[in-house]
């Protein structure tokens, strides 16, 4: 798509009057006062338009959520992932729009505005850096310009380093400094890169306020998608959450109209510098260390603000698949697990507790007891998975990666076969597996799979656990 042309329209369209002009050229776009700041305006629209889609897509192929009534992807909960699916091709146009637009703004609106401030170019920065590190978490490689050449995911996350970087060389504004340099430690973790991954994350530990959050704009088309599948308004939008997980939903919701109530969604929080820091002391065999970054981490979460909600009206009915409890059952995460209390709610008869940064049910006591690097580094996947819920982290963290779009592949001639075909590592489990469960007489349920235990036991895999 060549956006050079359109693009300025549509920031102007969307946080300006709400009505295209098509007389708006990009000549008089750029000799109006100030350009960078609607572009900036535009970019943090696209940056919720991306996230939008991230979220109802990486959280629905992941065994976070099932989707048991709304009209999103059928297949991605098995999962089946191919190059020939429309959703793969919306997320990689998405993902695509956030970087071409802060390309734009970076090579055309910046050069032409004189009055341009340094925290706008270094949000450009962040932009394209960030538009880039969806991209090597989620994709087997993407081009990094319009039509260009193909890289692998780690070239995409290599190019991310690099924009957060100059995003921080600009910026001034301490706590966005602190997101960029946190955002910057989650890419040299998913590289793999321990020495400059423990270097950055360690100067973050501690500093337990820092949440850098993209908003919704749900009057101006720029909606939570997850946030209506999560808080269901009718039949049709119902996403369940693994039954393990029931305690953490929904993380959005709104009181009021949906249009008027949108909650943000964090892309960057103190919690993972903590989770990091874990996993490169377990890395090092430094479990004592570990121990206790993971009860420093739990007093963060502890921390996080949380809300009464009444959720009476959430049924757990759908189509697709019954037996979601309504009413405070013991769970256990697979049949050689022992039942737990606390982690399935009763919403009929009080309101609940939501979680709307973190939460967890991992204990101080869960981590200090463990006495292996595995034990606490399988602690630590259900910290990731339960802190993170709702995010779109967990397919990354399951190794799960998208293929080039055919759309790309049939207007590109520089995709090769290599590109279009997903990653599904062989440990996951298909037909559904990952969401799957039983319910006894006593009403109590059991997973079928404990996707963290899999996870350690597969930690050598390329695939996932970075240090491993």
């Amino acid at each position: 798509m060549k956006l050079r042309n359109i693009l300025p329209v549509f920031s102007l369209m969307i946080f300006g009057a709400c009505v295209e002009n098509p007389n708006v050229t990009e000549e008089i776009f750029l000799d109006t006062p100030g350009p960078s700041k609607s572009w900036v305006t535009g970019l943090r629209g696209q940056l919720a338009s991306t996230m939008s889609t991230i979220l109802i897509n990486t959280e629905m192929i992941s065994d976070n959520y099932f989707n048991n009534s709304t009209l999103y992807s059928k297949v991605f909960d098995a999962p089946v992932v191919d190059f020939t699916d429309l959703d793969v091709n919306i997320l990689q146009r998405e993902v695509g729009r956030l970087r071409e637009m802060a390309d734009y703004g970076l090579e055309t609106v910046a050069p032409a505005d004189p009055s341009i401030e340094a925290e706008d170019l270094a949000y450009m920065h962040f932009c394209r850096g960030f538009a880039l590190l969806l991209a090597g978490e989620n994709f087997t490689g993407l081009p990094i310009d319009a039509l260009g050449e193909v890289v692998g995911w780690q070239t995409l996350l290599e190019t991310a380093i690099e924009e957060f970087d100059l995003a921080i060389a600009e910026s001034s504004d301490a706590e966005a400094i602190d997101a960029y340099q946190l955002l910057k430690a989650r890419t040299y973790y998913k590289l793999g890169d321990l020495a400059n991954t423990r270097n950055l994350a360690n100067t973050l530990v501690g500093d337990t306020s820092l949440l850098f959050m993209a908003g919704f704009d749900g009057e101006n088309g720029f909606g939570n998608q997850l946030q209506g599948a999560l808080f269901p308004i009718g039949p049709n939008q119902s996403f369940e959450p693994l039954p393990r997980l029931d305690f953490l939903d929904p993380k959005y919701f709104n009181r009021g109209t949906a249009a008027t109530d949108q909650r943000p969604v964090a892309l960057a929080k103190a919690e993972e510098a903590y989770l990091i820091m874990m996993e490169v002391l377990l890395a090092e065999n430094n479990l004592d260390d570990a121990q206790a970054m993971g009860v420093a981490l739990l007093d963060v979460v502890e921390g996080r603000s949380t809300e009464l909600l009444d959720d009476s009206g959430e049924t757990r009915i759908g189509p697709n698949r019954s037996g979601y409890p309504t009413t405070a059952v013991r769970i256990r995460e697979d049949e050689n697990s022992t039942f737990k209390e606390g982690y399935v709610l009763d919403r009929r008869t009080d309101e609940i507790t939501t979680f709307t940064v973190s939460g967890t049910r991992v204990t101080r006591d869960e981590i200090n007891a463990t006495t292996t690097v595995d034990e606490l580094l399988y602690l630590v996947y259900r910290l990731r998975q339960e802190v993170f819920i709702s995010e779109g982290r967990r397919s990354s963290d399951l190794g799960i990666r998208f293929p080039v779009s055919e759309t790309e592949q049939l207007n590109n001639p520089n995709v090769g076969d290599a590109f279009i075909q997903p990653v599904l590592p062989m440990f996951i489990p298909l037909n559904g597996g990952m969401d799957a469960f039983t319910v006894d007489e006593a009403g109590d349920v059991t997973m079928l799979f404990d996707m963290n235990k899999v996870i350690v036991d597969n930690k050598t895999s390329e695939d996932i656990v970075p240090f491993m």
